[in-house]
């Protein structure tokens, strides 16, 4: 007979796919993505078309990356490409609060000018 194999430790900083979307900057976006849909008036297939443009565009700051990881440290061998995606992590982890702030600016600025007009 078998052992029982051991459990598989799952790193608890890490939270699983699933719940990226109850991420609040996540949901504010799909969130503005889906009312910006919905006020167009589109098709059916034209909301579809959109909304996997969308999506595919917003998985593209996590696909480019790993792309590039396992492109350029499994099929090429290099630990540039190791070496480099190190550091940007440094930098983006040292620098979160700023590059966060900038998109709420941007998105906060633009529905405050789209804002006033239809009161008028």
């Amino acid at each position: 007979m078998l052992a029982p194999m051991p459990p598989i430790p799952v790193p608890l900083a890490m939270p699983p796919p699933s719940l990226a979307g109850v991420d609040p900057k996540n949901l504010m976006l799909a969130a503005g993505a889906g009312a910006g849909l919905a006020g167009l008036g589109l098709s059916s297939t034209d909301a579809i078309v959109s909304l996997m443009v969308f999506v595919i565009i917003a998985s593209l700051t996590i696909a480019g990356p790993v792309v590039y990881y396992l492109l350029g440290c499994y099929l090429l061998g290099g630990d540039k490409a190791r070496a480099q995606l190190g550091e940007m992590k440094n930098w983006l982890a040292l620098h979160n609060n700023a590059i966060m702030a900038v998109p709420f600016l941007v998105l906060g600025a633009n529905l405050i000018a789209k804002g006033p007009p239809p009161l008028t």
